[in-house]
């Protein structure tokens, strides 16, 4: 598979497994969207968006918990921006919460105890060295996002480590315990918003759709989600029989004339762009086919946008949750977001509203607990939270019942610019119960309890929410 592809994103968002599900705004070091310069100076402390700040002055007391004491609390963080084969891997994450960390400290932390924050590098491979650190002194994770966060898990459930995790990849992850996510992407659930948006946008969809398929494992795994999906809405993919070679073609000219001889309308894509994905659609041009494409949120993306210069991807479609960040001038936690990023030079990207909105979740939940800061008290607070935007970041989701979103947009490519294109007013997502789909079990891949809660490395003494 690989390795320098992260799909869940996103942005993003929609993480299934490696390939595709990390890569909700192609995280690789030259992607996801940047503001440049910041656009004068950050927003007053007071909120973020629509939400309140969770920071501020206060007595709090108390040597509570792990990484509590009367006037800090540690937290650990991060990304894979080591990894060698793409550096600069979600580092977008990592600047997000660090960013946020100085912006809440300078409030006067939660209620009054300063946030310390540990900074990891898991470097793809290196998520299980991470997280056995992070259990000696962390008091939560926060805003992290570990490509290879599976491998990581059972020492994060075995000494009891709390997560609010910016994404998460691996089944046993995402539906771990003691884990919320702002933006959760369960495995047995799945938002299809760009479905549901293309249907109303072009009446044939349905008849003349079909699937891009991939030899690579993880991208087949997202792949078999919308298949089932799309038949769980009345679809059957045209089956044109075009299967990319996950390390490329000598020439992607037969693959582009398969889709003309098929007479496809419409592609969708659960792969990740690349140069090979690139020239497929460059094909598809030559060839004389002229499909729309209705892709997933990994295409949200600078390195797309730049590839654009000849218009190739005009027809391109991409449905997403979150806030485009050329929506800024509309929604003012997404100008928020960027500013405080930038003021500290670091990269701005889908994933980082991503990381911000988690971080602002966990401080909401450890304000709420005052003194009584225990990795307990913030997880009773996190699992009453069943409507959650990061002050209007992204579409509404259900933390505390590890539920995604039921709403979506849709951007277009036009040149090198995106713009939403639905619902026409920028900022406004469309809604429904219809926009959510369950999942079948057999493309699961854990096993969960009657909870939800994936089996895999559950003990009897895991945190769990008190009611009461």
């Amino acid at each position: 598979m690989k390795v320098d592809k992260m799909g869940r994103l996103a942005a993003g968002a929609l993480v299934v497994a490696l390939a595709t599900a990390s890569c909700s705004s192609s995280r690789s070091g030259d992607d996801g969207l940047s503001s440049g310069d910041a656009d004068g100076k950050p927003a007053a402390a007071g909120t973020f968006g629509t939400l309140p700040s969770p920071c501020g002055p206060g007595d709090a007391k108390g040597k509570t918990d792990q990484g509590v004491t009367d006037d800090q609390i540690t937290v650990g963080f991060g990304d894979d921006r080591g990894f060698p084969s793409a550096p600069g891997l979600s580092k977008e994450m990592g600047d997000a919460v660090a960013a946020m960390i100085d912006w809440c400290n300078d409030q006067g932390g939660i209620n009054g105890r300063k946030i310390k924050g540990n900074q990891y590098d898991a470097a793809y491979m290196q998520s299980a060295k991470v997280m056995q650190e992070a259990c000696k002194q962390d008091f939560f994770l926060v805003g992290q996002g570990f490509a290879m966060d599976e491998a990581a898990e059972q020492y994060r459930v075995a000494c009891k480590l709390p997560t609010v995790a910016g994404f998460t990849v691996g089944p046993n992850a995402a539906m771990g315990p003691m884990k919320y996510e702002a933006v959760p992407y369960p495995v047995d659930l799945m938002n299809i918003g760009g479905l549901r948006i293309a249907e109303k946008l072009f009446p044939d969809f349905k008849d003349k759709t079909d699937i891009l398929l991939s030899t690579s494992p993880a991208v087949s795994a997202g792949t078999n989600k919308i298949t089932g999906a799309m038949k769980e809405i009345g679809m059957e993919p045209m089956e044109c029989g075009v299967r990319l070679n996950d390390k490329g073609e000598s020439s992607y000219m037969p693959f582009a004339e398969k889709i003309e001889d098929c007479g496809a309308q419409y592609l969708w894509s659960s792969d990740s762009p690349d140069p090979g994905q690139f020239s497929l659609l460059e094909s598809i041009e030559r060839a004389g086919a002229e499909p729309k494409y209705v892709f997933e949120a990994t295409w949200y993306s600078r390195l797309v946008s730049k590839w654009n210069t000849s218009g190739t991807g005009d027809n391109m479609h991409i449905g997403m949750i979150f806030q485009p960040l050329e929506n800024a001038g509309e929604v003012p936690a997404v100008k928020q977001y960027m500013d405080l990023v930038n003021a500290k030079k670091g990269k701005v990207a889908l994933l980082g509203m991503q990381a911000t909105s988690s971080f602002l979740l966990w401080a909401q939940s450890a304000d709420k607990c005052g003194s009584d800061l225990t990795r307990q008290c913030v997880i009773n607070e996190l699992s009453k939270v069943h409507e959650w935007t990061g002050g209007g970041l992204h579409a509404p989701t259900d933390p505390g019942n590890n539920k995604p979103a039921s709403c979506g947009l849709m951007v277009k490519l036009n040149g090198t610019k995106y713009e939403q294109v639905h619902p026409k007013n920028a900022g406004e997502f469309e809604c429904g119960p219809e926009f959510v789909v369950k999942i079948d079990q057999k493309n699961w891949g854990t096993e969960l309890n009657g909870d939800r809660i994936s089996t895999k490395f559950l003990t009897g003494d895991v945190i769990k929410p008190q009611t009461s």
